[in-house]
């Protein structure tokens, strides 16, 4: 596996890594193809029960990596929507289709790409040097990634415009008070909270998250009617678990439960 992007397996927690610092890990497609195929695998193993994304150096990630994804010859119509779809828009739905939850642990500047890759995360830690960016309008370029989709999910669509519009690069502090991050924490403690975070969710029923987060994120598309149907179909599958039925035992008997993740 390349080193540009590093994958470990501890305590039921993958770990994701971005690592080419020099770039501020702008991703290249190989990275973001290793990047889906590593996210795929985690959303089917077993022995993974939560996902923590994060990044080397002084970046995160500063988006798509232009020089390295920059093609020769004539450009015909349709190119670019391929481009995207076949490129960003996976890597995003990778994340957000993920049957485990993903932390993203924003540990410098989230620029394009990058920003969305992070919002689309379940839940986002931002050390206090992080910085947000939509850096598509200082290029003259409409935001791709699923921008568009997630921002005003987040925060609203007149904030999303705001973001979109000026390009302004926005600090972890200002972030958690537009509601883009769950927390802001010292730079030298945010491995520690992520790895805190990642391993309370590897301790939970891991299958009755999964189908939590897929009502969340559905809900925002569905109406009453189809989201409450929903609702219902999934509690039918997850009581069909074993941690389903051990949570209902252990509160039952007066104890602690001990969830497996099945």
């Amino acid at each position: 596996m390349t080193n540009e992007v590093t994958y470990t397996i501890a305590g039921q927690v993958a770990y994701v890594t971005l690592n080419r610092p020099e770039a501020l890990n702008a991703i290249t497609p190989g990275q973001r193809e290793l990047l889906i195929e590593l996210l795929t695998q985690a959303s089917a193993s077993p022995g993974v029960r939560a996902v923590v994304l994060t990044g080397t150096g002084r970046g995160f990630c500063a988006g798509a990596d232009l020089r390295a994804g920059s093609a020769t010859g004539e450009r015909v119509a349709g190119d670019v929507a391929r481009t995207i779809r076949l490129g960003a828009q996976r890597l995003i739905a990778a994340v957000l289709d993920c049957e485990k939850p993903v932390i993203a642990a924003v540990n410098g500047t989230a620029a394009g790409l990058g920003a969305h890759l992070a919002l689309a995360c379940d839940l986002l830690l931002a050390a206090e040097s992080a910085k947000f960016i939509e850096v598509f309008v200082r290029r003259g370029l409409v935001p791709d990634g699923g921008g568009a989709y997630l921002l005003p999910r987040l925060i609203g669509p007149q904030r999303a415009k705001e973001l979109m519009f000026f390009g302004d690069t926005v600090t972890a502090a200002d972030a958690e008070r537009l509601g883009l991050v769950n927390r802001v924490v010292p730079d030298g403690e945010l491995e520690k909270t992520a790895r805190e975070w990642a391993q309370r969710l590897a301790t939970g029923p891991t299958r009755a998250i999964a189908l939590t987060k897929q009502l969340v994120n559905a809900s925002l598309d569905s109406d009453r009617t189809t989201a409450f149907a929903a609702e219902a179909a999934a509690q039918e599958i997850n009581m069909t678990t074993e941690d389903a039925r051990e949570g209902v035992a252990s509160f039952v008997e007066r104890r602690s439960a001990e969830y497996r993740g099945r």
